[in-house]
């Protein structure tokens, strides 16, 4: 029986892979891959066979995939991020869904988690995903741009924190000043905003600005943004999202003599 890995590799820098990453790509005789993402990965590759792809061939690459895990191979289909958001473990389960597939029937699938875009950035930034939070694509390739829009709305008027995946390209720029605008419908123009380019890569860059000043910075294909919520704050070039302790608890805690409360635990006691 053929299997097939669907493996997020994470950002791109080794240190950020999982073990499991670099296991199911060591145990794979065929990768598959847009050939950005092979470039990332090629020291962990080798000499093992590749089958690469453009951008917009991501049905080529998964129908591809099937079909050689299908004649007994094991096939590693690579996404930077996470493989299950916006990369190629939905795309891979559709093609098995449209020839019948089911749990146990021949190829076997193993989607291995790794790091999304929206947890690289939101660390570099600091702590701004500590409330509740959308993830939401501008691209319009697959998705029409009124429904975009709509979820832009929703989530602004709800007071999400906003992760921006795919906010601009060179014929695709429109997006990104529309959304600017139903943000600023709902959220202070203060607002702050984290800007994080190729997230842990070569060219990274972090840039922490306001939802008025944003699209003065640069922001293309590479680029994720965060949009903070009404709480959220910066802090030394940083942004932090407040979970709401401060309402229930003293975070200064300490007392007379200058050092915390123990805690019940710290202390021995058994009580509940």
């Amino acid at each position: 029986m053929g299997k097939i890995f669907v493996v997020g590799f994470g950002p791109g820098s080794e240190e950020h892979m999982t073990f499991r990453a670099r296991q199911a790509i060591e145990q794979s005789d065929l990768i598959v891959g847009y050939k950005t993402y092979v470039d990332l990965v090629r020291d962990l590759i080798g000499d093992r066979e590749v089958l690469r792809t453009g951008m917009t061939e991501e049905v080529t690459r998964a129908q591809a995939a099937v079909e050689q895990a299908k004649s007994g191979r094991t096939v590693a289909v690579i996404s930077s991020g996470d493989a299950g958001v916006y990369g190629m473990a939905g795309l891979i389960y559709e093609v098995l869904m449209e020839q019948g597939w089911e749990p146990g029937d021949d190829p076997e699938i193993e989607v291995v988690p790794g790091i999304s875009a929206v947890n690289a950035v939101a660390a570099l930034l600091g702590a701004p995903l500590m409330h509740d939070f959308a993830a939401i694509s501008l691209s319009d390739h697959l998705t029409p741009w009124e429904v975009i829009a709509r979820r832009v709305e929703a989530a602004a008027a709800a007071d999400f924190v906003i992760a921006l995946y795919n906010p601009k390209s060179g014929r695709r720029t429109q997006q990104i000043v529309e959304t600017q605008s139903i943000l600023l419908r709902y959220r202070d123009p203060e607002t702050p905003v984290g800007i994080v380019k190729s997230a842990y890569r070569q060219r990274q860059r972090v840039d922490v600005t306001t939802l008025e000043d944003m699209l003065n910075h640069e922001i293309g294909m590479l680029t994720t943004l965060i949009i903070g919520n009404s709480s959220t704050r910066e802090y030394h070039g940083r942004m932090v999202t407040p979970r709401g302790y401060q309402r229930k608890y003293t975070l200064t805690g300490a007392n007379e003599r200058g050092r915390l409360d123990p805690m019940p635990w710290a202390l021995g006691s058994t009580k509940d």
